[in-house]
C-alpha cells in the first residue's frame, strides 16, 4: 500500500492519476483524530518500548574494542 503523497500535479498525472482537494473541515478532523491518537496512553507505551538502547550503545563491544588483546597490544606498541 502506498501512502505517499504526490508532490504536485504533473507528478500525479505523470501516474495517471488525479488530485482530489479535501474539504478543509476534513483536515482539521483528521489532524484532531491523529493528535488524540498520539497522546493515547497506548500510543505514549508504545513509543518508550520501541526506543530502547541507542545503536551506539547495541553495537559497542563489552571490552571498549573489538579486539580486546589488540587493543591492549596497541597500547603497550604506544607507551614504548
Amino acid at each position: 500500500m502506498d501512502l505517499s503523497f504526490a508532490r504536485s500535479q504533473n507528478f500525479a498525472r505523470s501516474l495517471g492519476t488525479h488530485v482530489t482537494v479535501l474539504p478543509v473541515e476534513l483536515a482539521v478532523l483528521l489532524v484532531g483524530v491523529v493528535s488524540r491518537q498520539a497522546a493515547s496512553p497506548t500510543a505514549r507505551v508504545q513509543a518508550l518500548l520501541s526506543r530502547g538502547a541507542s545503536a551506539h550503545a547495541r553495537l559497542a563491544p563489552r571490552a571498549g574494542a573489538f579486539d580486546a588483546a589488540t587493543a591492549q597490544a596497541l597500547t603497550r606498541w604506544q607507551q614504548e
